[in-house]
């Protein structure tokens, strides 16, 4: 018997693909597109995954904790340089519509009494990001759905304004579905489908393809990259790629759009945070029509 399965074994093993064959890039970004089925990957995973220890939560791949000691260096980064954190598993909601309607709404989740509000002055015209704690329609202080942080875009020629509110990842669907209850949101916009992704089944028949043509294994690479399509797998581990994306109520004429996933989220820590962001950041040229 154990004969028997260690030529089994040997069997298994040659049908596997050398390391130099699974580094090449078509299979390597066809196997990150399959490992990221269940738990999303971040932009930064890769660097992350080399450097932490990673845990799944919320339907995500994060970093839990550093693989060596660092923190001397992350305090040294704080006080006196600059630190970044990736902060893209926040979920973000975007609201559109006419400014009165949505405050009016937006004031039945929210009190004064606990700080700011939707109408801040600063908050309202763009400049600041505001934060507060969001409660079920019309029933403060009992029944908080959790804290949030807003940006309001800055006004423009339309009448129509844009609000973003970012949120814990857990508290993503109570507070959709509030927001949803509100502004009366039931129709849905847009209905996502995403694409399919390559499987490792189909990159095989075009390697033999491209063999059998007597190729060589450069042009092979170049050739395969073109001729199969590595499709990169949309949405985030909070929201089902089938279901829409994005509500409009026909009473009010606001439209609730989840943006998660597509609007990244970094923290820049440190006194030279400005700085970096001045050196990095060049501010585009205005253009009149």
């Amino acid at each position: 018997k154990q004969a028997e399965k260690a030529v089994h074994q040997k069997k298994e093993q040659s049908k596997t693909k050398c390391r130099k064959a699974r580094r090449r890039h078509i299979n390597l970004v066809a196997e990150f597109n399959r490992r990221q089925r269940k738990n999303i990957w971040l932009e930064t995973h890769i660097w992350h995954a080399k450097r932490f220890h990673m845990v799944k939560k919320w339907g995500y791949c994060l970093g839990d904790s550093p693989t060596e000691k660092c923190y001397r260096a992350c305090y040294r980064a704080m006080t006196n340089h600059c630190l970044l954190q990736d902060l893209s598993y926040y979920c973000c909601l975007e609201l559109t519509g006419k400014e009165n309607e949505l405050l009016k709404q937006l004031a039945r989740i929210c009190s004064i009494d606990t700080g700011l509000t939707f109408e801040e002055a600063c908050c309202l015209s763009g400049r600041f990001e505001g934060s507060l704690n969001l409660y079920q329609a019309d029933r403060y202080p009992e029944d908080m759905l959790g804290p949030v942080t807003f940006i309001w875009k800055p006004r423009g020629v339309s009448e129509n304004r844009q609000l973003w509110i970012w949120m814990h990842p857990a508290l993503k669907q109570d507070i959709l579905r509030e927001l949803k209850a509100i502004f009366q949101c039931t129709e849905p916009q847009d209905i996502y489908i995403p694409e399919p992704v390559t499987t490792s089944i189909q990159e095989e028949k075009q390697t033999d393809v491209v063999l059998s043509l007597g190729k060589k294994r450069k042009k092979e690479d170049k050739e395969g990259e073109r001729a199969v399509p590595v499709k990169k797998i949309i949405g985030d581990g909070t929201r089902d790629p089938f279901q829409s994306y994005s509500w409009i109520s026909q009473t009010t004429g606001v439209v609730i759009s989840d943006r998660t996933m597509e609007i990244l989220r970094y923290r820049l820590i440190g006194p030279l945070s400005h700085s970096i962001l001045t050196g990095t950041l060049k501010a585009a040229s205005l253009q009149t029509v």
